[in-house]
């Protein structure tokens, strides 16, 4: 039989919350058709957002696209598609909204008088080097705006890309104004196949970890999600490959399932590891209040009780063990404004 939903993430595309109607499709699965991906443009009149959670670690940020076509399920942002009329669901990786005037606008921002110099977050919701960016490349064309202005940043991708553009993200490392970070979930090739269907596989993730690394760009791991009784044992694993090549430092995020995302990630678990569905979200629960989630600050990244602070001590411990830090502080001395002649010659035509 045909998977008309070969690398898909999720299969299903329920309705918005903030849709009083809903349709469904009157098909059986195997007549349904292959869902193609969409692009479409935004029209944002601006782009970096401010935000003042303290567990973030960064009050600014941007994402040149909306939507994700890597797919993966456990993905805390497909809820931002349906304040749009969308789905979470197939919706969230199928429907890619594309900030054609990214580059404009944060050149623009960033000239502002207003604009006071610090670190941006590229990625911070959505991956800046999802598939799209090897067309549109609005992330390489931010970054030369970055270079120009000499303006701090750090990018955290799941797809091996962002080494197309180690020279500018070398560029700023020189004035330590650059960081790559790469998120690993898993090692296991088949459960990253299953679970982040258009993502770089693990391998490709440590590979690009070690050309950043060489060219002397600051490089770290991101484990993120850990997801409690399926991929938790694996942290000491991921970090010592992630140590091997290259990483300099570490974090982790514990698996998030606000709004509709629970229950999409209910159904991939009963399609694929029904087996494990039980023990899975018992854990979940666990380091959630009982809850599949919690949405205070710092909860909602470390979860609360004995599990979470299990996960927390092998995490700590096996960075410790490794000389993994909590990530360099990015400057913004270097900044200007202004300047007569961008650094790289795209910004001239």
């Amino acid at each position: 039989m045909i998977d008309h939903f070969k690398g898909r993430g999720s299969r299903v595309n329920p309705g918005s919350r903030f849709e009083a109607t809903r349709h469904e499709l009157a098909v059986l699965p195997e007549e349904f058709p292959h869902p193609e991906t969409q692009f479409y443009q935004d029209r944002t009149r601006s782009f970096i957002t401010y935000n003042d959670s303290p567990d973030v670690g960064c009050n600014a940020s941007f994402n040149p696209y909306r939507g994700c076509e890597h797919g993966c399920v456990y993905c805390y942002a497909r809820p931002n598609h349906e304040f749009l009329g969308w789905s979470a669901g197939l919706d969230f990786e199928t429907k890619i909204l594309v900030k054609e005037d990214a580059p404009v606008l944060l050149r623009k921002e960033l000239s502002s008088p207003k604009w006071k110099p610090q670190p941006l977050m590229i990625s911070g919701v959505t991956d800046c080097y999802q598939p799209a960016e090897r067309h549109f490349q609005l992330t390489r064309r931010c970054l030369e705006v970055l270079a120009e202005f000499r303006n701090p940043a750090g990018v955290i991708t799941k797809n091996r890309l962002v080494t197309r553009d180690i020279d500018i993200l070398s560029e700023l490392a020189g004035f330590r104004a650059a960081t790559a970070t790469l998120s690993i979930t898993t090692l296991d090739p088949e459960l990253h196949a299953r679970m982040e269907p258009r993502a770089s596989t693990p391998q490709a993730r440590l590979d690009a970890m070690r050309e950043l690394h060489e060219a002397g760009i600051p490089t770290g791991v991101m484990i993120a999600p850990v997801i409690p009784g399926l991929t938790d044992h694996e942290i000491p694993a991921i970090l010592k490959a992630a140590h091997a090549a290259g990483a300099q430092y570490a974090g982790y995020v514990l698996l998030r399932l606000p709004h509709g995302v629970k229950d999409l990630f209910q159904d991939w678990l009963d399609r694929h590891y029904p087996e494990r569905k039980d023990k899975v979200l018992s854990r979940i629960r666990e380091t959630r209040d009982g809850k599949l989630y919690q949405s205070g600050y710092g909860d909602r990244m470390r979860g609360d009780g004995l599990f979470a602070a299990m996960i927390r001590d092998v995490f700590q411990v096996s960075c410790r063990k490794l000389h993994l830090t909590r990530g360099p502080n990015l400057s913004a001395a270097a900044f200007r404004r202004g300047c007569e002649e961008p650094l790289f010659a795209a910004l001239a035509d």
